[in-house]
C-alpha cells in the first residue's frame, strides 16, 4: 500500500511559505477533573495532509471536535478555513467537511438519498446537488449502489460513502477521525487511495486521526500527541531525525527467562513475556544476545522509524496489545459523545 500511496500524497505537499488553513492557539479542554487537552497549538497549511497521531484518550478526537466547531474549549484560539471558530462558528462549518470514527448515515435511506440530503443541507441546488453526488458516487466506486438503503453496505463501503457526503458541499477542509478504524486492510488502503486521489484533484486540507503509524508514513506533516499535550511535530523524515532511535524486542522463552531479562533491564517496556529495549550503543545488541540469546523465544531490531519516535516520545508503544484489535476495546463506541480519545 506504502508504495503505491507515496507518489500522489508526496506531489501534494505544500511549501513551506503558505498560509495556514487552521491555527489552534493554547486549546485547553477538560471533562471533569480530566484535562483532555492541555495548551495545545498548532498550524495546518493550506493543501496539507496533516495527521494526529496517539492512541485511545489521547485528546485527538476532541481536538478535533473542536475544530469542528462540535465542542468548544475552555480557552484558546481556533482559527479554521480564515473564520473563528468561537465567534463565528456556522461560517467556519459552511468551509469543512467531517467524517465520524462512529457512522453517521442513515441507513433506512438509500445511498442517493443520504447524499442529497447532506447538500440540500447545505444549500446546494438541485442540478448542482445531482452533478456532484454523480462526481462523489464515482469517485468512491458506489455510482451502481445509488438506489441501494445504506444498511446494505458493507463497513467498507459506508465509510466511502461517508467521505463522498463529506466532500459532496465542496469544503476547503475535511476533517476524518479515525477513518479506517474496524476496517479490513483492503477497505483501509482504498480509503487512502481515495484521499491520495482528492489531493491531485485540487487544494483540498485534510486532517485525519488515526493510532495507525504505517497510515501516516507519508502525510505532510505529523503531530504526536499523548495525554492532552502536543508532543512533537513535523515531517515524517524530520521526527525521525529528531526523535528516532534503534530498538531491540525481545521475548523470553518463558516467563522466568523474561523476568531475568527485565530484572537485568528494568527500564524494559514489557508486555507478557515479550519487551521493548533502547539500543543505547553499538555494542547494546551484541552484548544482550551473548547474555540471554539462549533464553529467547524471538528477536528482532527495530531502526529509526515513526513507531520508534512515538516509543522515545512516549516510554510506551502506540498499540497497547493487552487492549485487543477490536474496535470496541478502544473504547470507539464513547468518543462520538464528548469522548477523550
Amino acid at each position: 500500500m506504502k508504495e503505491q500511496l507515496a507518489q500522489p500524497l508526496v506531489s501534494g505537499a505544500v511549501s513551506s511559505d503558505v498560509v495556514a488553513d487552521i491555527s489552534v492557539r493554547d486549546v485547553s479542554k477538560r471533562y471533569g477533573r480530566t484535562l483532555a487537552l492541555d495548551k495545545v497549538s498548532l498550524e495546518v497549511k493550506a493543501g496539507q495532509l496533516f495527521a494526529l497521531l496517539g492512541p485511545n484518550g489521547a485528546g485527538k478526537t476532541t481536538l478535533l471536535h473542536i475544530l469542528s466547531t462540535i465542542l468548544r474549549p475552555d480557552s484558546g484560539v481556533v482559527v479554521v478555513a480564515g473564520a473563528n471558530a468561537l465567534t463565528n462558528p456556522v461560517e467556519a462549518r459552511e468551509r469543512i467537511g467531517m467524517v465520524f470514527q462512529e457512522s453517521s448515515l442513515d441507513d433506512r435511506l438509500t445511498v442517493w438519498e443520504n447524499l442529497n440530503f447532506h447538500g440540500a443541507v447545505y444549500g446546494m441546488g438541485i442540478a448542482d446537488r445531482r452533478k456532484r453526488i454523480n462526481e462523489m458516487l464515482e469517485l468512491v466506486e458506489l455510482s451502481d449502489w445509488r438506489e441501494h438503503l445504506v444498511r446494505q453496505l458493507s463497513s467498507g463501503m459506508k465509510r466511502r460513502l461517508e467521505i463522498a457526503r463529506g466532500l459532496l458541499h465542496r469544503p476547503r477542509i475535511l476533517f476524518l477521525d479515525e477513518p479506517t478504524v474496524g476496517l479490513d486492510a483492503q477497505s483501509r488502503e482504498r480509503v487512502w487511495m481515495y484521499l491520495a486521489e482528492l489531493r491531485k484533484r485540487g487544494n483540498l486540507t485534510i486532517v485525519v486521526t488515526t493510532h495507525y503509524i504505517e497510515e501516516v508514513e507519508y502525510c505532510d506533516n505529523v503531530c504526536i500527541i499523548d495525554h492532552g499535550k502536543v508532543l512533537a511535530e513535523g515531517s515524517p523524515a524530520e521526527l525521525k531525525v529528531r526523535h528516532g532511535k534503534e530498538f531491540l524486542r525481545a521475548t523470553g522463552r518463558d516467563k522466568d527467562a523474561a523476568d531475568r531479562i527485565h530484572a537485568r533491564h528494568p527500564n524494559a517496556i514489557r508486555t507478557g513475556n515479550s519487551m521493548v529495549l533502547e539500543v543505547t550503543s553499538p555494542e547494546f545488541s551484541p552484548a544482550f544476545l551473548r547474555e540471554f540469546g539462549s533464553e529467547l523465544q524471538t528477536v528482532s531490531i527495530d531502526r529509526p522509524s515513526l513507531e520508534s519516535v512515538f516509543l522515545t516520545l512516549t516510554g510506551r508503544e502506540l498499540r497497547d496489545p493487552r487492549a485487543g484489535s477490536g474496535e470496541g476495546a478502544r473504547g470507539g463506541g464513547k468518543r462520538g459523545k464528548g469522548g477523550k480519545g
